[in-house]
């Protein structure tokens, strides 16, 4: 599988997804409370965006955490910057 992180924002769910957890990190059961997709779906998006590294987890009990992952964008916003200077 090759990595391409903005193949993997090109989704309009996948940059809600992103949106909902640059406020705070959130579980797959509150993410998919707000989109008109299922659970499993949000979980296949969710691991686009593992994938991309444009998103972490953490696992708290039974629980698994989504959050932001700044590294991954850090490599977008590098690659975009070339363009600006």
């Amino acid at each position: 599988m090759s990595v391409d992180p903005f193949a993997a924002i090109s989704d309009p769910n996948r940059r809600f997804l992103l949106e909902e957890l640059r406020r705070s990190p959130r579980t797959v059961n509150e993410l998919a409370a707000m989109l008109p997709v299922s659970r499993p779906a949000v979980s296949q998006h969710l691991k686009a965006l593992l994938d991309n590294h444009l998103v972490s987890v953490t696992s708290e009990g039974t629980r698994r955490i989504y959050s932001i992952n700044p590294q991954g964008f850090r490599k977008l916003g590098f690659w975009l910057d070339q363009f600006w200077t």
